[in-house]
């Protein structure tokens, strides 16, 4: 079963939550994707369902492994997209924004292809 791409969304912002906070909570994570608590609501019993998350009586967060899986996979993307537009003299912001967009669609060869060239012109 294919994960949708905001349920990646989740999953990767859980993920920066947990490195930046040491915990995952609803709140950080509306504020930081700009939705409402009620949307975190649905996403996060949506992911505890699938089992990529799992939440404790005081609402703390914790990835599962195939959710942190998931996760690390989209961080590493993103950072690995943002670096090389930001190289190719894309501003930082848009650099971001561009690779959020990418990251959920681009095929694993063409990933693979960046990952190498980006390897192979590091400056």
């Amino acid at each position: 079963m294919e994960i949708q791409k905001s349920s990646e969304d989740y999953l990767e912002t859980m993920l920066m939550m947990q490195k930046k906070h040491g915990y995952i909570r609803s709140i950080d994570v509306a504020e930081h994707l700009g939705v409402t608590k009620p949307s975190v609501s649905y996403a996060t019993k949506r992911l505890r369902e699938s089992g990529y998350i799992t939440m404790d009586k005081t609402g703390l967060i914790t990835l599962e492994p195939k959710g942190l899986a998931i996760a690390q996979e989209m961080l590493d993307r993103h950072h690995t997209l943002t670096n090389f537009l930001v190289r190719l003299g894309v501003d930082q912001e848009t650099a971001e924004a561009d690779a959020c967009k990418i990251e959920h669609d681009i095929s694993p060869q063409t990933f693979a292809a960046i990952c190498r060239h980006a390897r192979e012109h590091q400056g």
